[in-house]
């Protein structure tokens, strides 16, 4: 019998390989697996509807402490990011029907989050990756 031993990939801004395929406009994630173009990952992204909302999300995040976790929910699907550690998040999400984690550090996945803002547009290239 085999014992569980999870793996995750940890991405980071300044990685080598590109793992950050785009951000669409409905503000999901298009996530590189290991930066390997034929794993590619959709995770939810937050979106708010004011800059209160924004503020107040952002702020939870900042708070997290090690052990808790936010819930991240849209109209089709959910996330959890989990505080692993002080600068370690991860991102439970499904692909291929399996709960996979992300890993992140805390600088890479509040610039994620930060595409949560209201004015936010993403770039003409990625309009396609929700179609």
């Amino acid at each position: 019998m085999n014992k569980f031993f999870p793996l995750t990939p940890r991405y980071r801004l300044d990685d080598q390989s590109p793992w950050l395929k785009g951000i669409d406009p409905t503000r999901n994630y298009w996530i590189q697996i290991n930066g390997e173009k034929t794993l590619t990952a959709v995770i939810p992204g937050l979106v708010v509807s004011s800059i209160d909302e924004f503020k107040q999300n952002i702020q939870k995040f900042q708070a997290l402490e090690s052990g808790a976790h936010i819930k991240i929910e849209r109209a089709l699907e959910s996330c959890y990011i989990c505080c692993i550690s002080q600068n370690c998040y991860a991102v439970e999400c499904y692909f291929n029907g399996l709960l996979v984690c992300h890993t992140f550090d805390k600088e890479t996945l509040e610039s994620l989050l930060m595409t949560s803002h209201p004015d936010w547009k993403c770039t003409p290239k990625d309009v396609k990756l929700g179609q």
